[in-house]
């Protein structure tokens, strides 16, 4: 079972930089680097809501599940 997150697709549908949705979420932008290589065990609901609401976006646009 693998979780994907697919942040860095929305971050150019919406034609927003790493940097930019760092500070609207008030993240560091090596913790969103961690997310968007899905190179992160886990992710708070807070985190995910503020991503959604700043890219105008669901979770299942975020997060994807894929077979191994």
């Amino acid at each position: 079972m693998s979780i994907v997150v697919n942040l860095d697709v929305m971050l150019a549908k919406r034609k927003v930089s790493s940097q930019e949705l760092a500070e609207k979420i008030g993240i560091t932008q090596a913790n969103l680097s961690i997310l968007k290589t899905n190179k992160g065990k886990a992710i708070r609901f807070s985190t995910l809501d503020a991503i959604c609401k700043a890219l105008n976006c669901t979770p299942g646009d975020i997060l994807e599940y894929r077979e191994d």
